[in-house]
């Protein structure tokens, strides 16, 4: 099982278009994913995304996503360890694997798989 490190942070909004237009001016670059769904935005080697359900899933901030090898090992370690599955694991498209937990702290942490 290999962290590749901290590389996808996702916020949920409640107004997708004035988080657009926020990230948008932050980062200067547009989105590259513009859907209902997810906005999705790659600066300086770093993904942000924007989850307009975010909310609803439970998720109180925003969401730092570490990038795994093995999403559902890793996911285990963390379960045994001691934190709580607020999403288990999932595809968001194209393969790509998330989950989320919440450590004793209350503090959330994401995992993600691209696939190989």
């Amino acid at each position: 099982m290999t962290t590749t490190g901290l590389q996808t942070i996702i916020y949920p909004v409640k107004d997708a278009d004035r988080a657009k237009a926020l990230f948008s001016a932050l980062l200067e670059v547009e989105p590259f994913v513009d859907e209902p769904y997810y906005v999705g935005f790659r600066a300086a080697g770093q993904d942000v995304g924007l989850n307009p359900n975010g909310h609803a899933q439970g998720l109180t901030g925003p969401v730092p996503y570490w990038h795994v090898s093995d999403i559902r090992a890793r996911l285990a370690a963390l379960v045994e360890a001691g934190a709580e599955v607020l999403q288990d694991v999932h595809d968001v498209g194209n393969g790509r694997l998330i989950a989320s937990v919440k450590d004793p702290d209350g503090n959330l942490v994401g995992i993600l798989q691209d696939p190989s």
